[in-house]
């Protein structure tokens, strides 16, 4: 639906972005690679631009949300709206007043907690307290987060990391992922306690 909505848009022709790990200055001061694709959508409505950003952010937006109290399928919902709201309103952008995370982060938050007030939930502590003042460091701290948690998974066997992300990322049920694997249950459960055991060991030595 997103990428339907992008292609009403006129895009126009743009030149290369800066290869990976070039460094784009604005008033003597280095910005970061995400900020030279968040400039480059808000100029020149660079569609690649864009892909670069929903791939980098919407993992990591997925897990924001996810920790704030949100269905895996509700959280994929709320990053369409805020990534289609980040290409409509990228002209409102400016690194000088706010970097690019807590931009897009803020409207990640906002939007969560439009949700929520529509369907009446109460809202989670860690929305409710949360202030744009705070952001900057709180994504820091969650995208790093993110990060190990994607590290120490890549580290897993197979067969463990498959489990732990259907049960967890996916939010299937033991009895849905032997329905739809054909494996016993108390394999499933074995690899899943496994695989955690060694998830654990795994962030504990990242700390």
């Amino acid at each position: 639906m997103l990428l339907a909505e992008l292609q009403m848009e006129t895009i126009p022709k743009v030149g290369i972005l800066p290869t990976k790990g070039s460094v784009v200055t604005i008033e003597r001061q280095e910005i970061s690679q995400q900020t030279t694709w968040m400039l480059a959508v808000r100029d020149a409505r660079d569609r690649s631009a864009f892909a670069r950003l929903f791939d980098y952010y919407a993992p990591r937006l997925k897990g924001f949300l996810m920790k704030s109290g949100a269905s895996s399928e509700a959280a994929e919902e709320v990053i369409q709206d805020v990534m289609l709201t980040v290409w409509r309103k990228a002209g409102q952008f400016d690194p000088h007043k706010s970097q690019v995370s807590g931009w897009i982060y803020q409207i990640a938050r906002n939007r969560h907690v439009d949700v929520l007030r529509k369907t009446k939930k109460p809202l989670p502590e860690e929305l409710s307290l949360v202030t744009h003042d705070d952001d900057a460091s709180q994504i820091i701290a969650l995208e790093q987060e993110v990060d190990k948690l994607k590290t120490a998974l890549g580290r897993l066997k197979r067969e463990q990391r498959d489990m732990i992300e259907r049960a967890f990322l996916g939010e299937h049920s033991h009895q849905e992922i032997s329905d739809d694997t054909g494996l016993p249950l108390g394999t499933i459960k074995s690899r899943i306690r496994l695989g955690l055991d060694r998830l654990r060991h795994e962030l504990k030595g990242m700390r």
